[in-house]
């Protein structure tokens, strides 16, 4: 197994020599570095005139282990060679350091730069890299890589420490300047080479702190590394900046490789799709000026741009049929570049790390027709789309006012995005006053929006229904059943996702329609029941429920007549049905208000509609779904109970959104 190590670039803020004057100083050893037993030099030579200097060390170090370990290895100390090539007329210092002790199952090979900055010839910059080959040792292969990560990493922290260190004491002795090296008058001239530039990737812990936050020396090295492998990618017209790289890489868990990949399959797309002219070229359409509820709204107590979505306020049905897919997937990536955009100015303004944005989500007047079907396909696809291609971008995500519909809601996005994205939504039932309190924690009061109870009013559109002379001739398609998506949890046609960043709600409500993977379609077939209801004639579903505040949900479509739907709870034992002719109602002391009770109103279902709808099943009783055919329809169906466990942890702020004896309907029609 084989682990490569590389740091960014650190400046100090010395001249070159006086830097090298007090590296010197670390030999033999130093109280900062403990490890360091002893160093001999045993070869030394002079070359050009004294301009170079090449220095050949034994060094004894500890070995940095648990005490059994040492001794199942037999040695408390192990020996380096370490090669050092000065170079004053050109002021640099190459060293390269091999272990001797155990040189034939491990290899670790480290190579460091001291040089002169590039751009100011005051100050030095040292970078360093490294490798660990592990053949076999013992059995103890894990563990030798494990120390040796730890080891990089104390040794990457202790380093610009200690050279500090030994310039404060010159500088107690009164030695503040070192002049350069000039050569001896006598001297023949050599020619002297070309001096190659040597970095072209300024990467200091100044920069990192200023742009890009606290990292790791292992995750300053990954991110080194991930950059300079770009360098390799052919037809790369705009090297992507830090924060970009930095993004990919939390998004693929630091995996290098896998970040790599990404990150090309990203940029060739928005190659492909003239990502980088879409903030100049793009013109919103009048009917997302006039019926799209959402826009940006000031900063966060963290500085991030804020995105608000009013979505309950949204006509998914109308902008979908209005923009069209093209439209729509236009309009989602605009708001994924600004959103890149503010975050920069931000971060410029405020002269502090801001990686992403914060998006507010209002549910208030949410309800099921905004479970579309073609707009949840619309969903699934923009989640997907923007979690391949502005990964981590997405800081916070505060929804409020859940309405007691936003369970089912939520259980069908929340299968496409992973915990990490998952653990950044924060909930806030209805109830105004605790919400204002809750938001108080992120954004501070003056800015808290007016329709949120704050003294800010925003230039955000409050939506409304598109009207359906704006729709596009066959922008989708009248019957939309081809396409049923379904919460997690239902067998074999259950919905699969990954999702390794965090995904905006702003362009997922707004996704373009795209037909999905293999992986992302659903067996209709097997799914949904097909039922044929003679006239006078009903079905019924019985549910058993033993798993109080579990959420009972169901979609189904009416065909040839209408239909009358009710959910009802039972209270007594119910026997199991042989004969499907027959209804429970037609049992002896079977009286509502006794035993049976109506959760829901009665419904009527018109023809060629589709509904969906949810419930909270408060009790440990037996719920009946009930269809009743006047004149004769056909019902084609799918129903599915909701652990209550999927609504525990995060949810239960949304508990004071839904109410035990509510009567109102929740299903709702999808017309």
């Amino acid at each position: 197994m084989v682990q490569k190590f590389q740091s960014p670039v650190r400046v100090y803020k010395y001249p070159f020599e006086l830097v090298m004057k007090a590296y010197e100083r670390r030999f033999p050893k130093c109280p900062q570095m403990p490890i360091v037993l002893d160093c001999d030099v045993i070869k030394i030579e002079s070359l050009e005139n004294g301009a170079k200097t090449n220095t050949t060390r034994r060094c004894k170090l500890a070995v940095d282990a648990p005490y059994i370990f040492k001794k199942l290895i037999g040695v408390d100390f192990v020996y380096f060679l370490q090669h050092n090539y000065l170079d004053m007329s050109n002021r640099t210092l190459s060293i390269e350091a091999v272990n001797e002790s155990f040189s034939s199952r491990i290899e670790i090979f480290e190579r460091c730069r001291y040089y002169a900055h590039p751009d100011n010839a005051e100050w030095t910059c040292f970078d360093q890299t490294a490798t660990l080959d592990i053949k076999n040792f013992f059995g103890f292969e894990h563990s030798m890589e494990k120390m040796g990560m730890k080891q990089y990493t104390q040794t990457t922290l202790k380093g610009k420490e200690i050279i500090e260190y030994f310039i404060n004491q010159l500088e107690q002795e009164g030695v503040t300047h070192v002049d350069r090296w000039v050569p001896p008058l006598d001297a023949a001239k050599s020619p002297t080479p070309e001096q190659k530039q040597h970095h072209d990737i300024l990467l200091d812990g100044d920069f990192i702190a200023r742009n890009l936050g606290q990292l790791s020396p292992m995750q300053e090295s990954k991110l080194l590394e991930l950059r300079k492998m770009l360098d390799g990618v052919d037809d790369l017209e705009r090297v992507p900046s830090y924060q970009t790289i930095l993004r990919f890489l939390s998004a693929r868990d630091w995996h290098v490789s896998q970040a790599f990949a990404m990150l090309c399959d990203s940029l060739q797309w928005r190659k492909e799709h003239r990502m980088d002219s879409l903030l100049e070229e793009y013109t919103e359409p009048a009917v997302v000026v006039e019926h799209f509820p959402g826009g940006w709204h000031h900063h966060d107590k963290d500085g991030r741009p804020i995105y608000i979505l009013r979505l309950g306020h949204m006509d998914v049905k109308g902008l979908l049929k209005s923009l069209g897919m093209e439209g729509l997937l236009r309009l989602a990536l605009h708001i994924c570049e600004e959103g890149i955009q503010k975050i920069n100015e931000s971060a410029e303004r405020l002269d502090k790390p801001v990686l992403n944005w914060s998006l507010l989500v209002d549910l208030e007047g949410l309800s099921m027709r905004h479970l579309w079907r073609p707009g949840i396909k619309a969903l699934l696809y923009i989640i997907e789309t923007v979690e391949r291609n502005y990964p981590e971008t997405m800081g916070r995500v505060l929804v409020v006012r859940a309405p007691r519909v936003f369970p089912i809601a939520w259980t069908i996005v929340s299968a496409f995005i992973d915990e990490h994205t998952r653990s950044k939504f924060l909930f806030y039932g209805p109830d105004c006053e605790h919400m204002k309190d809750g938001l108080a924690q992120y954004i501070d009061e003056e800015i808290v929006p007016d329709f949120l109870g704050g003294p800010c009013k925003t230039m955000i559109h409050e939506g409304g229904l598109v009207p359906k002379t704006l729709y596009k001739a066959n922008s989708l398609e009248d019957h939309d059943d081809d396409v049923t998506i379904v919460s997690p949890g239902a067998g074999a046609g259950a919905a699969t996702a990954t999702a390794s960043a965090e995904a905006s709600l702003a362009p997922v409500a707004l996704a373009p329609m795209k037909r999905l993977s293999a992986n992302h379609q659903h067996d209709h077939q097997n799914l949904y029941k097909s039922v044929d209801l003679k006239p006078g004639f009903s079905h019924e579903l019985l549910i058993r429920n033993e798993d109080p505040k579990s959420v009972l949900t169901w979609d189904f479509d009416v065909m040839r007549n209408d239909l009358h739907f009710t959910l009802y709870r039972v209270t007594q034992e119910l026997p199991e049905k042989n004969d499907d002719a027959v209804s429970y109602f037609d049992l002896q002391d079977f009286v509502e208000g006794t035993n049976y009770f109506r959760e829901e109103p009665t419904l009527i279902c018109r023809h060629k509609e589709s509904v969906q709808g949810s419930h909270v099943m408060h009790h440990n009783d037996s719920y009946l779904m009930h269809w009743f055919s006047p004149s004769g329809a056909q019902l084609n169906l799918f129903y599915e109970v909701l652990s209550s466990v999927n609504y525990k942890g995060s949810m239960t702020s949304l508990q004071s959104a839904f109410s035990s004896n509510s009567s109102a309907a929740s299903s709702v029609q999808s017309r």
